[in-house]
């Protein structure tokens, strides 16, 4: 069951177009107009209606959300266990209710992880400690969506002017740090967790 399930999420948001595309009224020709359902959406989100969706598009949203690698442990296991379920009813009010619980449990558990691991610095750790004490969801989802990214950039900013400021450092190190300063965020990432080390001393 779980091993057909990940081939299921794999494929459920490219095949979903392609079946209903396929139907008999477009194979056909024909131009009966079907009745107007609010499709699951490529990304989700609670302001979708989810009272108007298809059973199978219900379906497809939970494939979907399944997919997602933001989703954590506790969406993965109340997810699986609505599919084993076959119940559309308990997955509707999943989507409507629970889906927000169970993420913002989630990305809770990822701020401790976030705030523990070594490499994350002043403002950082000064902002996941502020979200924190909020205790909001919506802010704390917004971050890990984009401020996470911004904040660990100042961060490995910082990191990389002290490499600099280190006596002795050779021009080739320089030269390298300088790059990766004028880099992305991503790029200031990967040399101080790689490249560093790959430049001659």
């Amino acid at each position: 069951m779980r091993s057909s399930r990940v081939a299921l999420t794999a494929a459920a948001a490219a095949l979903a177009p392609a079946l209903l595309l396929s139907g008999p009224a477009f194979a056909a020709g024909t131009a009966s107009p079907a009745p107007a359902v609010a499709a699951a959406p490529a990304v989700w989100s609670p302001d979708v209606p989810v009272d108007e969706m298809s059973d199978d598009d219900v379906r497809v949203a939970l494939l979907r959300i399944l997919g997602d690698p933001d989703s954590g442990k506790r969406v993965t296991k109340e997810i699986n266990a609505l599919l084993d379920s076959y119940d559309v009813s308990r997955m509707r009010e999943w989507l409507k209710t629970g889906y927000a619980l169970a993420q913002a449990e989630d990305d809770r558990v990822a701020l401790f992880r976030i705030l523990a691991d070594p490499d994350s610095g002043k403002r950082v750790t000064k902002e996941i400690n502020a979200l924190l004490d909020d205790d909001d969801p919506v802010k704390t989802r917004q971050w890990l969506e984009t401020g996470y990214r911004l904040a660990q950039a100042e961060d490995d900013q910082v990191a990389l002017f002290t490499i600099l400021a280190r006596p002795g450092i050779s021009d080739a190190m320089r030269a390298a740090v300088i790059e990766a300063i004028q880099g992305t965020p991503e790029e200031m990432r990967y040399f101080l967790e790689y490249g560093q080390y790959e430049v001659d001393k």
